[in-house]
């Protein structure tokens, strides 16, 4: 089993920065992606980007290239998101996922942390 925390949300204002923490702990994989997801009120969950680990490629949605970047230390499990020039759009509970890359399935979800910007 594989335990999945997030941290570091908050209250912004817009243009502003946050950075989201994520750890995972527990069962191993030999590889394995993590990824970032946001879910606004009233709207379906997002992907807002990932990381492979094995060679360390990331992909981001459109609403978040330019803006947002994915890093981390796969051997610790240990995931960022730094998010820069926010939107109120941005306000979501943002959620850490862990996915064997055998699978590409993301089976392993943290309870989310909030992220807020204020117009």
């Amino acid at each position: 089993q594989v335990q999945v925390a997030e941290s570091g949300g908050g209250l912004v204002q817009a243009g502003g920065s946050l950075r989201l923490s994520c750890a995972a702990s527990g069962r191993t994989f030999n590889h394995y992606i993590m990824g970032w997801f946001r879910q606004a009120p009233g709207k379906e969950r997002e992907e807002v980007g990932h990381i492979v680990w094995h060679n360390n490629s990331t992909w981001y949605s459109d609403s978040a290239k330019g803006r947002f970047t994915i890093s981390g230390d796969s051997a610790k499990k240990t995931l960022y998101l730094q998010m820069s020039s926010l939107k109120p759009e941005d306000t979501a509970a943002y959620f850490c996922a862990v996915a064997p890359l055998e699978s590409r399935t993301y089976e392993y979800w943290g309870q989310g942390t909030q992220g807020t910007v204020s117009s």
